[in-house]
């Protein structure tokens, strides 16, 4: 497949896809839809796309049911899958019976498939989260950094394949963290400032991203590619991507318009040869 430009491919479909959180209003589409859920550290996020990869419906929760990979709060990650599910097929007026997820390398795949099941629902298909995103652009040379809520995971990708891959703890709750001491609040209300006041915040919070930029470094090491593109909510901090390029000049830094939503769609536009694509309608 031939790598998708950002700007005419991805991007509008990540702007929808932020735009449609949520929204309430019934949704009539046509043709096979794909149900994707990412089990994140910060959220979860259940996102429905069309033939085109195009978003149709949307459900984000922030939540803390998730650490390091980990299921921590199993009952509560059930509940809120089983919630969005509803609210999913209220909006589409159809009962999805199968859905694909992922999981962060060198974690437990069935972590997040026990959930899926839990909630009433095959899983179609589970792959990490690097490799959603690199089949889901058709990357062939580059390195993909995810910064998740508590980690910050690297995949080295030449010819299409990756060929390395690793993480650090380090990620967006350690960047609530250092806000909250900051400004001596709490941890969900450092999560809330985080997300609503970016650029007040960077000051702050801009020495532990230089230290996510310290790790991709690292385990960039010897690996030569000309790209690097950035996934993960907390990627949205402005000042994030200008950071990246200057740490690594030799390479093109590609940010997403909205990276919150980057992983959700590649796992929902996956297609493996477990993947049905078909639903069943009421």
């Amino acid at each position: 497949m031939a790598q998708r430009d950002l700007h005419t491919w991805l991007n509008p479909r990540l702007d929808r896809a932020a735009a449609l959180v949520d929204d309430g209003r019934p949704v009539r589409a046509a043709g096979p839809l794909r149900l994707g859920i990412d089990l994140g550290t910060s959220d979860v996020v259940s996102m429905v796309v069309d033939a085109e990869d195009r978003p149709v419906a949307v459900c984000l929760d922030w939540a803390d049911v998730v650490r390091d990979g980990v299921v921590w709060d199993y009952f509560g990650a059930i509940d809120i899958v089983r919630g969005q599910l509803e609210r999913l097929q209220a909006r589409l007026g159809m009962a999805f019976e199968e859905a694909g997820t992922s999981f962060p390398p060198g974690t437990d795949p069935r972590i997040s498939a026990n959930v899926i099941e839990a909630a009433g629902l095959r899983v179609a298909q589970i792959i990490d989260e690097p490799s959603a995103v690199i089949s889901l652009l058709g990357i062939a040379d580059a390195v993909v950094v995810d910064i998740g809520g508590g980690t910050t995971g690297i995949a080295v990708v030449r010819d299409g394949a990756i060929v390395y891959s690793g993480d650090e703890p380090t990620g967006g709750h350690h960047v609530s963290l250092t806000l909250a001491g900051n400004r001596r609040i709490g941890l969900e209300e450092a999560e809330r400032l985080k997300r609503g006041a970016g650029e007040e915040v960077w000051p702050v919070v801009r020495p532990v991203f230089e230290k996510m930029t310290d790790i991709v470094c690292r385990h960039l090491g010897g690996h030569r590619v000309p790209e690097l593109y950035l996934s993960g909510g907390s990627c949205m901090l402005p000042g994030v991507r200008g950071l990246f390029a200057e740490a690594f000049p030799q390479l093109a830094v590609h940010l997403p318009s909205q990276p919150l939503f980057l992983t959700p769609l590649a796992i929902a536009a996956y297609r493996s040869e477990r993947t049905s694509g078909e639903q069943k309608w009421k």
